[in-house]
């Protein structure tokens, strides 16, 4: 699996978005422009900026297609949602999902239902862990 480097800010998570929301083929930067100016102002300029940016540390590639350009992610929404919260949880948690639950519960009371759906997801973590192993092998 391909590790793009450095986190990406809210902007660059758009684009790819777009991306992923848009042909199997990958989109052009003026695809991804006009995607992105449907919902709020933006300039063709500061799209090509952020995606070459994006390019650069591997979050994104390119190919040559007629008209230009067209970039695809590297990663999956799933790849790309475990990455960047491993990093957070990293960063701002010293590597522990606990203190991160722990700090998203506060002081609200969490539903039964809730409860028991984390309980699963507990219980699957292990096997997800050594699935990702084996596919690094």
């Amino acid at each position: 699996m391909v590790v793009p480097k450095g986190n990406i800010t809210p902007v660059q998570y758009e684009i790819l978005q777009v991306i992923w929301g848009g042909d199997y083929e990958g989109s052009t930067v003026a695809e991804i422009w006009r995607e992105i100016s449907k919902s709020r102002s933006v300039g063709r300029t500061t799209v090509l900026n952020l995606v070459d940016r994006l390019e650069k540390r591997g979050w994104l590639t390119r190919r040559q297609a007629p008209g230009g350009y067209r970039y695809r992610t590297t990663l999956n929404r799933e790849e790309t949602t475990h990455t960047l919260a491993a990093e957070f949880v990293d960063d701002f948690f010293g590597g522990k999902a606990s203190d991160l639950v722990m700090s998203l519960l506060g002081n609200k009371s969490i539903k039964k239902d809730e409860v028991e759906r984390l309980r699963k997801l507990i219980d699957k973590a292990p096997q997800r862990g050594k699935r990702r192993k084996e596919k690094q092998s």
